[in-house]
């Protein structure tokens, strides 16, 4: 099986047309996928709704439902794999608030959002706006948020999908977080 390291020249290949590529690319995606979804789940409880398995499979069937895709490079495949899974866990919290009719506003805090159980749904809904709020103001640190915490990256694989130092994801990642704790106290 090709390398993670070699998914570059396969997203070119595939977006070239090549079949062969893709074939080669599939068992890779779902294998980064399924890196993500267990390390982005791993602290929640065993019989919460929403199955590691079932994230894979609904974020793998967006990725490969798309027709020769632009991705550009592993950096854009981790951006656009983190932001599917986080599309899709908000998705379903937001079925699940609608299922409920609602909850209360309540003060939360960054970490607590990020523990996603259906009980938490209203605060992954939270959190989803206020990311949205912090790429209006920096989209970079937005992402680097999207990465670490719905990517399930850590801080050395971070910085190499968005080309910078670990010691810059490390000083962004502080100062986002607490952009958003602030964003999050105002809900």
């Amino acid at each position: 099986m090709q390398s993670f390291h070699e998914i570059t020249p396969l997203l070119v290949n595939w977006r070239q047309g090549d079949e062969q590529a893709l074939a080669q690319l599939l068992p890779i995606v779902y294998q980064e996928l399924r890196k993500i979804a267990d390390g982005y789940l791993r602290r929640e409880r065993s019989d919460h709704t929403l199955q590691p398995t079932a994230l894979i499979h609904e974020a793998y069937m967006r990725l490969v439902d798309q027709s020769l895709p632009q991705w550009q490079n592993r950096a854009h495949f981790y951006g656009v794999a983190a932001q599917l899974m986080r599309q899709i866990l908000v998705e379903h919290a937001r079925a699940q608030l609608a299922q409920k009719r609602g909850g209360g506003a309540e003060q939360i805090e960054l970490e607590d959002a990020l523990n996603y159980a259906p009980e938490k749904a209203a605060e992954l809904v939270a959190l989803d706006d206020a990311l949205k709020s912090l790429a209006e103001f920096d989209e970079r640190k937005s992402r680097l948020i999207e990465l670490r915490y719905f990517g399930g990256l850590s801080v050395e694989e971070t910085a190499h999908v968005m080309n910078v130092s670990m010691a810059t994801i490390t000083r962004e990642q502080r100062l986002a977080q607490a952009w958003l704790r602030q964003a999050l106290r105002k809900n």
